[in-house]
């Protein structure tokens, strides 16, 4: 790997080398000659880019909303997130966080509590006010994505401020994202010094704190018809059994 230097610095394929940008630095890479691919390789590169795109879709239902800086890794630490969650498990999103640097637990020592009804319940608790901060900031994002279409159906947030100097007693919030898909929500917290935000990443979070299944429609059941019952076997003809005398037939004679 070879660092880019100069006044005019550029992004992509140039015959083949291709420059790309990582860490703030421009970097020069050749491409290989040729490429050896069994069939596990080429199962990571599907699962790989699978991982991608969900992650891209993720990024882009959230991004509208999400007012905290988030770090400069955020698109590889996502994908490796899913990766590691496994194929179609998007119940493993729940924790991930969008600020790598902090999290919601160092601001809530009881854990927020999302419900199936769209409700999200914070218990009460001491609050800490960090670098003279006198609001906090809290807003519930909830994003209702279908991930076999790639679509985003739906979008809904709630916003609550919290006087720091005051003790919390705890509050509840709620959002309704009707729709097809998976619901999936995000409690973003933000620090203020009255009007201002705190801009350090150090007291920002924002979090998946649920991740809701779409509910399949229940299928009535269908009552059958009663077979009709079968009559009963008519009763065989009786017959008149000649008597028979030294195993010989008798025959009457009228």
């Amino acid at each position: 790997m070879a660092i880019l230097d100069s006044m005019m610095p550029f992004t992509g394929r140039l015959g083949n080398v291709i420059s790309y940008k990582r860490n703030g630095k421009h970097c020069l890479r050749t491409m290989p000659e040729t490429v050896r691919q069994t069939a596990n390789t080429r199962r990571a590169a599907q699962w790989f880019g699978a991982a991608s795109r969900k992650g891209a879709l993720i990024r882009r239902a959230f991004a509208p909303d999400i007012a905290i800086n988030c770090d400069k890794v955020l698109v590889n630490r996502l994908n490796s997130f899913i990766l590691q969650a496994g194929r179609n498990n998007h119940a493993g999103l729940k924790g991930f966080r969008f600020n790598g640097y902090t999290g919601l637990d160092k601001f809530f020592r009881l854990r927020p509590v999302f419900s199936g009804d769209g409700k999200l319940h914070i218990p009460a608790q001491p609050l800490i006010s960090y670098t003279g901060a006198t609001r906090m900031e809290v807003k519930l994002i909830a994003s209702r994505i279908d991930f076999s279409t790639r679509t985003i159906t739906g979008t809904d947030a709630a916003l609550l401020h919290i006087d720091l100097g005051q003790p919390f007693e705890g509050a509840d919030m709620s959002i309704n994202v009707p729709g097809k898909g998976t619901l999936v929500v995000v409690l973003e917290m933000r620090m203020f010094v009255k009007k201002q935000v705190i801009h350090n990443r150090k007291y920002q979070a924002a979090d998946i704190v649920a991740v809701v299944e779409e509910q399949a429609p229940e299928v009535p059941l269908t009552h059958s018809q009663p077979r009709k019952k079968l009559s009963g076997i008519p009763p065989a003809p009786a017959r008149k059994i000649a008597p028979v005398q030294n195993v010989r037939v008798i025959i009457q004679r009228e």
